[in-house]
């Protein structure tokens, strides 16, 4: 069984990194290409484009280091084991996309402010972007599908293959939607709305961009949470604590407390358990692998018994940071 449990566990890695490493060299290519494009066009839309992917190889450099050690167990150098590097990496992933994201904002305001201001831009050169947006979108289309398929066949467990394809897909759909502004811009030209064509390129930013910022915040501010310990959904407790009842009713204790914490794609179970009676270390340990081997199916996660008749918090009175004197009589 152990046996079976590393093949596909090695299996499921070997799927993460291939798709990662197919996704930096994607990357890379349409990187390249986005910042000839948009040097060859004058289009920030492309441009944009262009550093995004550039970021996504640099990402993916980094997030197949951190798939190859996220699983990995405690040891001297780290004593909690490697689960929060996916956690550190994602969080700072979606920061880099949402510091793009705003630049682009930035920029195109910018412009839109410069030419409001009597400023001419300079006009677009179509040529290079019909070849453009064939060749990256079909690029897109095809990485966001391979990272879906990894992470659907790994489990659903890697936040990083997970936030790859997000990437991929808010790539093809700003590769898409520029495809389709341009057209605009090139329709209105002989038309009332012609004096915002030498804009058309910055407005097509501001809106692509504005539609996903809070999608990327949202990530951030999870991947956030994540680091400072926040506690996982209502739904992830739930399945827990379903799950470790009947280990502990078996043990004959009471369970005082329960917390559960997301960290990377691992979760991380305190049980505060009151076993009512002595108990030795091997008793402790023999209900600790039990709820692990409970969990499995439920949630990827590490386990933590401490028998403890108060839980996560001491009592006011107790607290040593809030009552130096008040400790418990023996």
């Amino acid at each position: 069984m152990n046996t079976q449990a590393e093949d596909r566990a090695n299996h499921m890695k070997r799927l993460e990194g291939r798709s990662l490493i197919v996704g930096m060299w994607g990357n890379l290519f349409m990187g390249i290409a986005g910042v000839a494009a948009a040097i060859l066009s004058n289009s920030d839309a492309i441009l944009v484009d262009g550093l995004f992917s550039l970021i996504g190889f640099t990402a993916a450099i980094l997030g197949r280091r951190v798939s190859q050690t996220a699983e990995a167990g405690p040891d001297r150098i780290r004593p909690a084991g490697y689960a929060a590097d996916e956690a550190i990496f994602t969080t700072f992933r979606s920061l880099s996309l949402l510091g793009l994201v705003l630049f682009a904002i930035t920029g195109a305001i910018m412009n839109i402010v410069s030419y409001a201001s009597g400023g001419a831009p300079k006009p677009l050169v179509f040529g290079p972007l019909i070849i453009y947006f064939a060749v990256i979108g079909v690029t897109c289309f095809l990485l966001w599908g391979m990272h879906k398929w990894a992470w659907s066949r790994t489990g659903k467990k890697s936040d990083i293959l997970r936030l790859e394809a997000t990437a991929a897909a808010f790539d093809g759909v700003i590769t898409a939607a520029a495809g389709i502004g341009m057209v605009g811009i090139v329709l209105l030209q002989d038309t009332a709305l012609s004096f915002i064509t030498p804009i058309g390129d910055s407005i097509i930013v501001l809106i692509l961009c504005s539609t996903v910022v809070t999608r990327y915040f949202s990530d951030f501010m999870k991947g956030l949470g994540e680091l400072a310990g926040v506690t996982a959904d209502p739904e992830h407790i739930a399945k827990v604590r379903r799950t470790v009842r009947p280990a502990l009713a078996e043990a004959k204790g009471v369970l005082t407390d329960l917390s559960v914490m997301k960290l990377g794609r691992t979760f991380v179970v305190t049980v505060y358990y009151n076993p009512g009676r002595p108990v030795t270390a091997a008793e402790v340990d023999t209900l600790t692998l039990r709820l692990e081997h409970d969990l499995a199916p439920v949630l990827s996660c590490d386990v933590f018994v401490l028998p403890s008749e108060y839980g996560r918090r001491w009592p006011d009175d107790l607290n040593p940071k809030l009552n130096p004197k008040g400790l418990p009589e023996n």
